[in-house]
């Protein structure tokens, strides 16, 4: 893990130093809309605002008031990445996943993905548990994945319930257990998921009269376990 960390720490600094090469703030200030809050997070960002540099990345990546750059989106993700915000470090990661503004890379897309997990954002949890269920970046990993789905799954990620309710019918790294399924399938059809409704009502005509109406009392009963936001992302 020390070299892991290190090749992504050496690969972000040769990414951020190639992303302010590529192309001059010029270039960004002529199709910018300085209407928009971007003059405010510009300012906030070069003073070393990290939610500022995160809100920077998600303007450059989805073209809000200012033009679709993936490779600026990966500057400023990068930089709130490195003072540990982890809505960036997640965003870093799934663009080193997609292979968008820079090149395609599993492995550091999983270490950015642990670092958000472990201070507890859901979508990374989710992110991460997805790698290790494919292999992506990591080997194979069923109960790690599990764990992790389990993780987001807990704190409402209705993808991530779903892919539970997938593990427990199909028996993946746990016993197969419809009742459960059931459950998480419940869970995530409440959510509007529809792959989840279609799964629910299917395994339900498996299930006897006591097993549903057990899996629904639970689902009713359940709340969320929402981990605290860390500090330093509040903005």
């Amino acid at each position: 893990m020390k070299y892991l960390a290190s090749s992504v720490l050496l690969a972000l600094t040769l990414t951020v130093a190639h992303a302010e090469k590529l192309e001059p703030f010029n270039a960004v200030y002529a199709r910018t809309d300085y209407s928009s809050p971007y003059l405010d997070a510009k300012t906030r960002a070069d003073e070393g605002s990290a939610s500022a540099q995160f809100d920077l990345g998600r303007m450059f990546e989805n073209g809000q008031g200012v033009g679709t750059d993936d490779q600026q989106a990966v500057f400023w993700y990068g930089k709130a990445a490195e003072q540990g915000y982890a809505d960036a470090q997640t965003s870093l990661g799934e663009l080193y996943a997609r292979g968008r503004g820079l090149p395609r890379n599993d492995p550091y897309a999983v270490a950015w993905f642990r670092k958000a997990a472990e201070q507890g954002l859901a979508r990374a949890q989710y992110d991460l548990a997805y790698m290790y269920s494919r292999g992506l970046g990591v080997p194979r990993d069923d109960q790690q994945a599990i764990d992790w789905y389990r993780k987001a799954a807990g704190q409402g990620v209705a993808k991530a319930q779903y892919n539970l309710g997938e593990i427990y019918a199909k028996g993946v790294g746990v016993p197969k257990d419809d009742q459960l399924a059931y459950f998480w399938w419940l869970l995530a059809s409440s959510q509007g998921l529809a792959q989840a409704v279609e799964k629910r009502d299917f395994v339900e005509l498996r299930l006897s009269p006591e097993q549903r109406a057990g899996g629904q009392a639970a689902a009713r009963s359940w709340i969320p376990k929402l981990v605290p936001v860390p500090v330093q992302q509040i903005p």
